[in-house]
């Protein structure tokens, strides 16, 4: 049985400061602030939403008289870990984005220059998905550690996983399956996005094995028949054209398998399986090929002058 939010907050852990939602407003919200980090000092965690300004010395963003920069670095240097939830706050996000008149940037960016050695873990998603950042939380406080990362500060029991092996609709692309416009056949029979933008190859999340807010299969992007935008994956969301077709890094199987072939006599489990994985890595190839292609073309333009 899941635990309800009062429990979490009240009984699992202890959530002392939060300028939206806490009771106290102005000079006492801050002193509560100061109290928590003097009596936790090197024993709490501390949670960062959002890009953090830093050009001229970080004034477009203040909370309390302070610079939300400068907050950051004075309570990550007291705190167990830091914890950047959102892509915002991980990557920079959308206020990172061309030309970033604020010089908007990640927390980890900002503690690094900033030379604080208090681990940061990245928790990213627009918006990021609550379980993956309070099972980060609850590991934590249960082992008294962190759980394992990657390369990138994520959590691998969220982020270990390309979306596209665990997607509902991967049968379709490994048989050659693609919606190739918004309401055409192919989507309304809920065909691979792959050919209308789908960032699911290049992006790590475990978005379609727990989907969001509880309410069934429906509950992400893809299973609303939206292309996932990558909105997790540093360079891809926010970054990345939506209807610009994604960039597979990784040549993977799926990590189930399902009736590819349906109602087709005479064709056995394994031969369907296979069939699928070369149909699957034949549009992979042709799909590197065409973008290679054309890269050499623009190129080859550049060199003629074109």
């Amino acid at each position: 049985m899941k635990p309800r939010r009062q429990q979490l907050i009240l009984d699992l852990i202890s959530l002392d400061y939060h300028e939206t939602v806490m009771a106290a407003a102005g000079h006492q919200a801050e002193q509560v602030l100061q109290e928590t980090i003097t009596k936790y000092d090197g024993k709490f965690i501390c949670v960062v939403e959002g890009g953090i300004p830093t050009k001229d010395n970080g004034i477009y963003c203040k909370i309390g008289g302070k610079t939300v920069m400068s907050l950051l670095v004075e309570m990550a240097m007291d705190a167990a870990a830091v914890v950047a939830i959102g892509s915002c706050a991980s990557w920079g996000g959308i206020p990172s984005s061309d030309p970033n008149p604020t010089g908007a940037t990640s927390a980890h960016e900002v503690l690094t220059s900033k030379g604080v050695k208090t681990p940061v873990v990245n928790i990213p998603g627009c918006p990021p998905n609550p379980y993956n950042f309070l099972s980060t939380v609850l590991y934590y406080v249960t082992f008294k550690k962190l759980p394992e990362l990657d390369d990138q500060a994520r959590p691998k029991f969220a982020y270990g996983r390309i979306i596209h092996e665990n997607c509902e609709r991967r049968p379709h692309f490994d048989a050659g399956r693609f919606a190739v416009h918004f309401g055409d056949e192919g989507h309304r029979k809920g065909y691979c996005l792959f050919k209308i933008g789908c960032k699911g190859p290049e992006t790590f999340n475990n978005c379609p094995t727990l989907l969001f807010n509880d309410i069934g299969s429906g509950a992400w992007p893809v299973g609303t028949g939206h292309p996932c935008f990558g909105c997790s994956e540093k360079g891809v969301g926010f970054t990345v054209p939506l209807h610009s077709p994604a960039r597979p890094k990784y040549i993977t199987p799926p990590s189930f398998f399902t009736d590819v072939f349906p109602g087709k006599e005479g064709v056995g489990a394994g031969t369907k399986a296979l069939a699928a994985g070369v149909a699957g890595v034949a549009i992979g190839a042709a799909g590197a090929a065409m973008l290679s292609g054309l890269g050499k073309k623009d190129e080859d333009n550049k060199d003629k002058g074109e």
